[in-house]
């Protein structure tokens, strides 16, 4: 089983390099290692460029944002699996992608692998502050805002030619309308498990405060409205007081 690999990066000189090697120390043999860059006008570029005989395929050019980067990153896949970690995000350990085959080995007909992330503190990589874990996920979550850990998900390359790429329309709410499409449209097989596989930047485009919540309320909304799916404002606003529970039993 091939694994693709796909990491988008603008300006990423801080944070970059930590992905790529997270990826290359992987123990699993048949990975390909995709990164689409924006066009940065920092470093990134010139760090990506070390590892250059490593990596499958770097592609540099402008883009629409994160999600069309992703997508671009999709097409040139040609693994079985496909994984997105983002610029920001690294893998816990060398044995990630190993375990993540092992799962679609154990049940053949799952479409979708779900993993867990750890958010930790941009200055100190060990400081865990909220835990993430996709065990107890089902599909009806959703119509609260609770989706699984998008880094931390493996999908296979066909349940993207069925479900379709990131829609460009959503600013930061485009995973979460996969997983709308994916699971509750598509009823595509998953799997969980309770291994934490990424380790991810408190900062990201997901995770910048308040506009950042108020953004992605209405775009989790938009989604259940074009998919045909039902939720409301009240349930969706019902993820806050779930993700601060997460923060009290960290602590």
């Amino acid at each position: 089983m091939k694994v693709s690999i796909i990491t988008v990066c603008l300006n990423s000189e801080t944070t970059i390099r930590d992905t790529i090697v997270s990826v290359l120390a992987q123990t699993y043999p048949d990975i390909e290692y995709i990164i689409v860059d924006g066009q940065s006008k920092d470093n990134t570029v010139a760090i990506i460029h070390e590892y250059q005989d490593q990596i499958a395929k770097v592609i540099t050019e402008p883009d629409e944002g994160i999600y069309d980067a992703m997508n671009k990153g999709i097409v040139q896949a040609t693994g079985d699996v496909i994984a997105i970690l983002n610029s920001d995000d690294f893998y816990l350990d060398n044995e990630v992608i190993a375990q993540a085959v092992a799962a679609f080995q154990k049940v053949p007909t799952v479409d979708m692998v779900l993993g867990g992330v750890e958010f930790v503190n941009r200055e100190d990589a060990d400081k865990v502050v909220r835990c993430y874990k996709s065990t107890g996920f089902k599909p009806w979550k959703l119509r609260f805002g609770l989706s699984p850990p998008h880094p931390g998900a493996f999908i296979r390359r066909e349940a993207y030619n069925q479900v379709g790429s990131y829609k460009l329309k959503y600013k930061i709410g485009a995973d979460f309308d996969f997983f709308v499409r994916s699971l509750l449209v598509h009823k595509l097989n998953y799997i969980t498990t309770d291994k934490i596989w990424v380790r991810m930047n408190v900062g990201g485009v997901s995770t910048l405060g308040f506009q950042s919540y108020k953004v992605s309320t209405y775009e989790m909304l938009r989604s259940f409205k074009q998919n045909k799916r039902y939720t409301n404002c009240f349930f969706i606003l019902l993820r806050l007081p779930l993700k601060t529970l997460q923060l009290i039993r960290r602590e």
